[in-house]
């Protein structure tokens, strides 16, 4: 089995959502000395997705072991589905659910 997620990678890492991903990340450089890591944009410029890296840690979607194994049991739990889990263009396999409290939760696998 592969490694669930990419080496030096926290097992939980925040996923910031924003009106002005770019900026946020410009910010995150000149404020915090982030380092970027990756970025996926779409067809329109806006940002798919992006990472970037600050000391020890990664602004990112959270990976898990198993996305879909994850996905299951959090709407066993009551979460509702935002997106069923999906490989993409890029090495991930990742999907979302709301929990009850309301936060969005975007979870994946490495596939390799």
């Amino acid at each position: 089995m592969p490694q669930f997620k990419p080496e030096s990678y926290t097992t939980v890492s925040p996923y910031l959502i924003a009106d002005n991903a770019a900026a946020t990340i410009e910010f995150l450089k000149q404020a915090f000395g982030a380092i970027e890591l990756r970025r996926f944009a779409g067809n329109d410029g806006r940002l798919m997705h992006a990472e970037v890296r600050i000391d020890d840690s990664v602004l990112m979607l959270a990976d898990v072991k198993d996305v879909d194994s994850t996905y299951g049991k959090a709407l066993e739990l009551g979460a509702v589905s935002v997106q069923e889990p999906v490989k993409k263009d890029d090495e991930d396999k990742r999907g979302g659910i709301r929990d009850s409290g309301g936060t969005t939760w975007w979870i994946a696998t490495r596939m390799e």
